[in-house]
């Protein structure tokens, strides 16, 4: 494939600089820890099993394989897409965002988790050994706290309303999709309300979904996307799904396509040219910046979702940016401070459920039953 560079601003190298520290950031650090705590031990309690803090609940659990496209401009071929045509298989993950299992009535933003296994490159020091790449994204270009601290403040919130009043939940969805369809309708759209439950109610295979917040790209920074691009797949986007009296309807609705079709994104970077209109420590600015294809995920058909698969990937492995080789180190406040806190929530699902949380060198032992 070949790229036009005639039209790509010079990205704008990283600088240790850039990055400053929030005050407190430390005691955010706690209190967030203290609140994804609290809503896995709350779910514990209520059934018997520990989850993720939050996006507990899983749709789609796929095996597949990203290749890395041939051909990259110089500055696009950074760290694990330095490497023209490799090939590693990834799996993927589809949830939505609260720490409890709800019916998919409540609809709020949907999440693709992507673990890249055997990827080459240096490592943090506490990633010496592992050999994985993941990459962490919702269905927004961006996140919708712009400091950790308000981040903090929106897990707290999340933690106050777990196992609270599930059908009040389910009636407060139903009318904040009616007030996001009347934003929409008039050409606008509200991060909050879907937040909140007022996602539409579509098929979560037809969502584009983004880091967010920022990552090292080799010598630069970037923002990462992850686009639907085989026709099928294409088709799915603002799908509606029927979820009446279906709590498990969007897990249903990955199984009924992934069962018959293959399924193909492409992976998207945006390097940061400019730190004000681009900043990495405030992650509600949507960048401006070209997205440029650098790899594709391909899956085969395959079963989607089974209790096998659950337990071997919502139970036993953890998807957490800071898994990474150090080209694409997290950088930003959102995202320094997620790495003690997905590691402590990883530690507590293993201690509870008696599961090994670890990361796979390969996937010899993927099963789909």
């Amino acid at each position: 494939m070949d790229f036009p560079t005639r039209h790509l601003q010079q990205p704008l190298p990283y600088d240790p600089s850039y990055e400053v520290p929030e005050e407190d950031e430390a005691k955010t650090i706690a209190g967030l820890t203290e609140a994804m705590h609290g809503i896995a031990d709350t779910v514990d309690k209520d059934i018997g099993h520990a989850p993720r803090g939050v996006h507990a609940k899983s749709h789609g659990l796929l095996r597949g394989e990203l290749r890395v496209l041939d051909n990259l401009p110089p500055d696009y071929a950074q760290g694990l897409f330095g490497h023209p045509g490799g090939a590693w298989p990834v799996v993927m993950r589809l949830s939505t965002t609260p720490g409890d299992f709800l019916d998919d009535k409540v609809s709020t933003p949907r999440g693709m988790a992507v673990k890249v296994i055997g990827v080459p490159g240096a490592r943090l020091h506490d990633g010496v050994g592992d050999v994985t790449q993941d990459f962490v994204m919702v269905n927004g270009p961006t996140f919708q706290s712009a400091t950790a601290k308000q981040f903090l403040g929106n897990v707290k919130l999340l933690a106050a309303t777990t196992d609270k009043a599930p059908g009040l939940k389910k009636a407060l969805s139903a009318a904040l999709r009616g007030v996001e369809k009347v934003v929409e309708a008039v050409g606008g759209e509200s991060a909050a309300i879907k937040g909140l439950g007022g996602h539409p109610e579509t098929h979560i295979l037809g969502e584009t979904f983004f880091t967010g917040a920022p990552v090292l790209y080799g010598r630069y920074m970037a923002k990462l996307s992850l686009a639907p691009v085989s026709p099928e797949l294409q088709a799915l986007k603002d799908q509606p799904v029927d979820l009446e009296h279906k709590p498990n309807g969007l897990r249903a609705a990955v199984v009924d396509f992934m069962t018959e079709h293959s399924a193909e994104w492409e992976l998207r970077v945006q390097l940061c040219t400019d730190l004000s209109a681009m900043p990495i420590e405030d992650s509600t600015v949507e960048w401006e910046a070209p997205w440029v294809p650098v790899a594709r995920i391909k899956a085969e058909p395959q079963a989607g979702w089974t209790h096998g698969l659950s337990v071997l990937v919502d139970d036993g492995m953890q998807f957490n940016p800071w898994h990474c080789i150090a080209d694409h180190r997290p950088i930003g406040s959102i995202m320094r401070v997620r790495r003690a806190v997905y590691a402590a929530s990883a530690r507590f699902r293993a201690e509870r459920n008696g599961a090994v949380v670890a990361e796979p060198q390969n996937l010899d032992h993927w099963r789909e039953h």
